[in-house]
């Protein structure tokens, strides 16, 4: 780059002298100017071969079309995803990577859990573990550990600022681990959390009783429709006490604790530079418990399968809130013994806590690029921008309710524009997700904890430290009533502030202590 410059300022003097413009201050006295602005010429050069992306210029590396450099990735999408993974590596490796000498092997490990062994085996260096490949699927408590050990490439050295800024800020910013501008995530896709309700279901109860879908945005306002439902279904039995149905479940507590408290103004995870602080306020985590525990006790919510889309498919429930990548999964039928009928689906906003800012949960896997040399890692991230433009990160998404990543790809109108121009044939329940999100996108904030250490196993207290408290003292109530005790009785006993205290108690020294 420093000869190109130099060339450069030689044919500039060359014109400059001939012209008689420069001639009056010396010929001497110019070639000392020259050679002062060749060194600077020089110093820059040096500095962006350097490849530091503080000065957002990205690192550029010739690479050989005729000797192309091999990249191996592991990821764990299977069935549908991977075919459309495949087809798009296959697709990368006949166009851009033949151009630049990049070719591109995928493998499935599995699942999620899968993937995470094998990652961790060849981190390990375990007898028989293959070698980290060069790209892999990972969420950010995975990549943190991996990056923990230096076995990650810093992929800001290979973008560009303007290239980064047309993502979504939330989706970059993740990959941020440290305060030292390295990016060791990459997004290619992200989901995050809606409500879907049983239509069919829903229609006669919301008629009856004067109930719309709009009082669902809070989750304040999901209590009192519950409240609402299971009244009214034990109404249709007179002859029946307490035998009303519920009306809602929830999927991911761990979101619902980490969403609910962002919501409310608190990260319950404060992260900086790979390290927590806890934020665990007595009045907001009372608030939560009183919009889950509460109504779970008085049986207006329900969690009895793995999933609660399998609840609504039982006939437990009629609404739940999950991930958009569940939506494929919201059942067309309720079957309830040897009868089954089919159903209709509405698919809403996630709530938010009542007074709450608009957030929504952020989640699902990037893509982490493994420490090797300049040529792995610059083609490492060729195929990365490659993938995640518009047209590519569309055609992936399609196949689940993932998101895509550019912000200029998060619009109803380049869904449908690439859906037509592709022939892409979308599921009607992914779809409505899709515009669902997309409708109020640039009005939703996204948040996701920061990776810290232990983060996997804070996030799995926040899963089952309520949700099993909940489902243990409503089995010990039912069994308190099928005994003879009056629900009012047994109810009494849970709902109260020492049975809170208690649990808050041990809540907190279970995270105090990870």
């Amino acid at each position: 780059m420093a000869a190109g410059l130099w060339t450069v300022l030689q044919t500039e003097v060359y014109i400059e002298l001939s012209c008689g413009i420069r001639c009056r201050e010396g010929v001497k006295e110019y070639e000392e100017k020259c050679v002062a602005m060749m060194l600077i010429a020089i110093m820059t050069a040096s500095l962006a071969g350097c490849g530091s992306s503080k000065d957002g210029s990205g690192k550029s590396v010739k690479l050989d079309s005729d000797h192309p450099v091999s990249l191996t990735i592991w990821h764990y999408y299977n069935g549908a995803h991977q075919a459309m993974f495949d087809t798009l590596v296959k697709e990368f490796n006949a166009s851009v990577g033949k151009e630049e000498g990049i070719y591109v092997e995928s493998y499935s490990q599995g699942s999620v859990s899968d993937l995470e062994e094998a990652v961790n085996s060849s981190l390990n260096r375990e007898v028989g573990a293959e070698e980290l490949p060069d790209i892999f699927s990972s969420y950010s408590d995975t990549a943190y550990a991996v990056q923990q050990q230096d076995k990650l490439a810093d992929l800001s050295v290979y973008f560009t600022e303007d290239e980064l800024s047309r993502y979504v800020d939330s989706y970059i910013q993740e990959g941020y681990f440290n305060q030292d501008g390295a990016l060791y995530l990459f997004p290619v896709a992200k989901s995050t959390e809606i409500t879907m309700i049983n239509k069919t279901d829903w229609e006669p109860f919301a008629e009856a009783t004067g109930t719309t879908v709009e009082e669902l945005a809070t989750t304040e306002g999901i209590t009192e429709v519950a409240q609402r439902y299971y009244e009214w279904t034990d109404e249709q039995t007179p002859d029946v006490p307490d035998d009303g149905k519920a009306f809602y479940g929830r999927d991911s507590m761990s979101n619902y604790f980490i969403i609910g408290m962002k919501q409310m103004g608190k990260e319950i995870f404060q992260v900086k530079d790979g390290k927590m602080t806890l934020n665990t306020d007595e009045d907001l985590i009372r608030r939560l418990w009183d919009n889950y525990y509460v109504p779970y006790m008085k049986g207006y919510f329900a969690s009895l399968g793995k999933f609660r889309s399998d609840d609504v498919k039982t006939g437990d429930i009629l609404a739940y809130t999950g991930s958009t990548s569940s939506a494929v999964y919201f059942p067309d039928t309720v079957e309830i013994g040897n009868k089954s009928y089919p159903i209709d689906y509405i698919v809403c906003d996630s709530p938010v806590m009542e007074g709450g800012e608009n957030i929504k949960v952020q989640q699902g896997a990037g893509m982490a690029v493994t420490k090797s040399d300049e040529e792995h890692e610059y083609a490492a991230s060729v195929f990365l921008k490659w993938f995640t433009q518009k047209n590519q990160n569309l055609r992936f998404v399609c196949e689940s309710s993932y998101m895509p990543v550019l912000k200029e790809a998060n619009s109803v109108d380049a869904l449908d524009s690439v859906i037509k121009e592709n022939n892409i044939e979308v599921n009607q329940k992914v779809y409505d997700c899709f515009t669902t999100e997309m409708e109020d996108f640039d009005k939703t904030s996204f948040y996701t904890i920061g990776a810290f250490d232990n983060s996997y196993s804070a996030r799995k207290i926040l899963d089952y430290s309520l949700a099993d408290k909940a489902k243990a003292d409503k089995d010990a109530m039912d069994a308190a009533i099928a005994d003879g005790e009056s629900r009012e009785e047994a109810l009494a006993q849970y709902l109260t502030d020492e049975n809170f205290q208690n649990w808050y108690t041990e809540f907190c020294h279970s995270l105090e202590c990870i």
